[in-house]
C-alpha cells in the first residue's frame, strides 16, 4: 500500500469561526418509509447505524440552492455582507454540473461577485479540507475573509434498491465564515489532513465519469451511485480518525481532557462510539445529530457546528475537535479555539 500524503502546517496570522450557518431539506425521510422501498426494517437500520431519519431535497431543490442558504446563516452571524465576501469554496461531491464548479452558483445567490469561488471535492472530509485552504489563504493575506461550504445532494446518487447504502445518506448543507483573529480571541489551533488513494475502490461512485461514461448500454447498472465495502470503509475510519484526532491535538498541545466538545464525521453511530472509546471520550463530550440526518458527507461536521454552536453547546474559550473520514480515502481533523 503507498503512504498516505498528509498535510497541515500552521500559517502565521491567526484565522476564526466568525460565524456558522446550516441548512436541511424540510422533507423528513424517515426509516418506516425505507421499510417500503426496500428489504429493511426501523429496528434494523437504528441497530446497525443509530440513523432514524434523514432528509432529502425536494424536486428542484439544489445543491447550490441549500450551500447558498446555509452561507447566508454564517454571513448574518458573521456580520459580513455578501458582496464584502472575497473567498468562497464549496466542499461538494454532488454538485450542481460537472462543470462550472457548484460555488460559482453559490456565488451568483449570495451577490458576492468579488470572490473567488471553487469546489473541493474530497467526500466526507471536504468541509475540514475547505478550512484549511482557506485558513490558509486568510493568513497569507491573499483574502480578507472566506465563506466555506459543506452540502451534498446524496438523495440524486442513492441507489433506492441497495439496502446496504440507501438507508444511510440524506441532503443537507453548513457553512462557516473565516476570518482573521487579530487578537488571538478565538482562532484555529491546528489542522491535519490525510489521504490514501490505494483504498478508492471502498467508497465511491464508479460511473458518471470519464473511467466510465453512463450510455444506454449500461444505465440499468445504476453506476452513477454510491457503492461501498462497508466492514472495510468501518475499519478505516475508526483507525484513521483516532489518528488524525490524536495529531491534531498533539499539534495545539492539547490533551483530550482540554477538548470541550468533539464533532465527528456522522456517519455510523458505532464508528462514533468506537472513536470516542479509543480517545477515552465521555459521550457527553461527542456531538451527534446523526440520528436526525444520517451521513450528509461534506455537510455532516458543518451542520453539527452550526447546531452545536447555536444551541450553546460551545463557549467562549471552549477547544473543540473537529474530525471527519470519506472516500478517497480522505480523513481531517481541526482544533478550534472559539
Amino acid at each position: 500500500m503507498a503512504s498516505p500524503s498528509q498535510n497541515g502546517s500552521d500559517p502565521p496570522q491567526p484565522v476564526r469561526i466568525a460565524g456558522t450557518g446550516s441548512y436541511v431539506p424540510d422533507r423528513i425521510m424517515t426509516n418506516r418509509e425505507l421499510e417500503d422501498l426496500v428489504e429493511t426494517s426501523d429496528d434494523w437500520i437504528t441497530s446497525r447505524t443509530g440513523i432514524r431519519e434523514r432528509r432529502i431535497a425536494a424536486e428542484g431543490e439544489l445543491t447550490s440552492h441549500m450551500a447558498a442558504a446555509a452561507a447566508r446563516r454564517a454571513l448574518e452571524q458573521a456580520g459580513v455582507k455578501g458582496d464584502e465576501v472575497e473567498l468562497i469554496i464549496v466542499a461538494t461531491i454532488t454538485p450542481d454540473t460537472i462543470t462550472p464548479a457548484t460555488a460559482c452558483y453559490v456565488q451568483q445567490e449570495l451577490g458576492a461577485l468579488r470572490a473567488v469561488a471553487f469546489d473541493v471535492s474530497a467526500a466526507c472530509s471536504g468541509f475540514l479540507y475547505a478550512l484549511e485552504i482557506a485558513r490558509h489563504a486568510i493568513a497569507a493575506g491573499a483574502f480578507r475573509n472566506a465563506v466555506i461550504v459543506g452540502a451534498e445532494k446524496l438523495s440524486a446518487f442513492v441507489n433506492w434498491t441497495d439496502r446496504n447504502t440507501c438507508v444511510l445518506f440524506g441532503d443537507g448543507a453548513g457553512a462557516a465564515v473565516l476570518l482573521p483573529s487579530e487578537d488571538h480571541h478565538g482562532r484555529i489551533l491546528s489542522s491535519h489532513l490525510g489521504t490514501d488513494g490505494a483504498q478508492a475502490e471502498l467508497l465511491n461512485i464508479p460511473g458518471g465519469g470519464a473511467a466510465c461514461p453512463i450510455t444506454p448500454d449500461n444505465v440499468e447498472k445504476r453506476l452513477a451511485t454510491l457503492a461501498m465495502q462497508g466492514r472495510e470503509v468501518f475499519k478505516h475510519a475508526v483507525n484513521a480518525m483516532r489518528r488524525a484526532s490524536e495529531t491534531a491535538m498533539e499539534k495545539a498541545g492539547l490533551t483530550t481532557g482540554e477538548i470541550a466538545l468533539v464533532i465527528p464525521h456522522q456517519a455510523n453511530l458505532r464508528i462514533i462510539d468506537a472513536i470516542a472509546e479509543r480517545l477515552n471520550l465521555p459521550a457527553e463530550k461527542v456531538f451527534v445529530n446523526l440520528d436526525k440526518y444520517g451521513n450528509t458527507s461534506a455537510a455532516a461536521v458543518a451542520i453539527a457546528l452550526d447546531e452545536a454552536n447555536r444551541s450553546g453547546r460551545i463557549r467562549t474559550g471552549d477547544r473543540i475537535l473537529l474530525v471527519a473520514f470519506g472516500a478517497g480515502l480522505t480523513w481531517a481533523s481541526a482544533v478550534v479555539e472559539w
